[in-house]
């Protein structure tokens, strides 16, 4: 008779992710021997191997590879149970994990935990901060329970609710503060610096500018705000930030700020969750407290 636990499952799991059993030992807070004897004792109980062990990693068997979507159903299950246990509890509490990406994390994450934690004081928060495709993925399996994120993701799997709208704004060098705000054609003729590829920010800047990410650009790209302002700074060319980032990326940056004519750029900010989550209700409570947090920004 078999007897798989639902340790084992997260190890395999965590196994999976980090291709590594020191690696997955230590995300998993135990020992990598620990973790190694729950593998192979999954293993026994199935009666065949799960992963084929190399000297610095490890990658899935054919069975393993099959087991793989089946096991993060079975957490994601169980997940959903627990969920169901904290809401009868009629109380916010408990581990919660939020994704969030990395051009709302920064700015809005200091007021929206402190918000949080004032009104839900038991929840244990862990924050995930990555880019959209991968929060929609880690999502989908059910290794986070929410993201805040740029709307719309169009996942039919996913509840989406829009928070608030933020307009984008233009940073170009000190020395062009008193030159007229360029239109959307001007800016497609100037060095236009950018978000490197899979940020969502990204792409909305292109949109405005009526730039097809496809074409070849001579600009340069940042993994980040705060590189892509220095940039700037720095006499290379020109950007677009999101106006909650505008305070803390350039208030030590020699450039200048400016709004752009109506119709402004701007991006919709929102949550996401899955139809399936018995944590609706309090996702929308949590959806509030954005909205406190972002409205404290301004």
């Amino acid at each position: 008779m078999m007897n798989l636990t639902l340790k084992q499952l997260r190890y395999f799991e965590a196994l999976i992710h980090h291709k590594h059993f020191g690696h997955a030992a230590d995300a998993s807070g135990i020992s990598q021997p620990a973790l190694s004897m729950q593998i192979k004792e999954m293993e026994e109980s199935l009666g065949v191997p799960l992963f084929e062990r190399a000297a610095r990693q490890v990658r899935l068997t054919r069975f393993g590879e099959d087991l793989a979507p089946r096991v993060r159903d079975i957490l994601r299950s169980v997940g959903e149970v627990e969920d169901m246990a904290r809401l009868a509890q009629h109380t916010m509490s408990g581990r919660l994990r939020i994704g969030v990406i990395p051009t709302i994390a920064p700015y809005l994450l200091p007021s929206f935990i402190g918000h949080l934690k004032q009104e839900h004081p038991t929840l244990d928060v862990h924050i995930r901060e990555t880019l959209t495709p991968r929060l929609i993925t880690e999502l989908a399996e059910g290794k986070i329970d929410t993201a805040i994120v740029a709307l719309p993701v169009s996942e039919p799997a996913f509840e989406e609710v829009t928070i608030f709208e933020e307009d984008f704004v233009l940073v170009r060098p000190e020395s062009d503060a008193m030159r007229p705000v360029p239109s959307a054609a001007d800016l497609q003729l100037m060095k236009l610096l950018l978000l490197e590829e899979g940020h969502c920010f990204r792409d909305q800047a292109l949109s405005f500018c009526n730039i097809r990410s496809a074409l070849p650009r001579d600009g340069l790209d940042g993994s980040s705000l705060t590189t892509l302002v220095q940039l700037v700074a720095a006499g290379l060319g020109v950007t677009l930030i999101p106006q909650m980032a505008m305070s803390v990326e350039t208030h030590s940056a020699a450039v200048s700020v400016a709004q752009f004519p109506e119709p402004r750029p701007k991006r919709k900010i929102g949550m996401i969750w899955r139809k399936t989550s018995p944590l609706t209700d309090q996702f929308h409570q949590l959806a509030r407290i954005v909205e406190i947090a972002a409205n404290g920004m301004h």
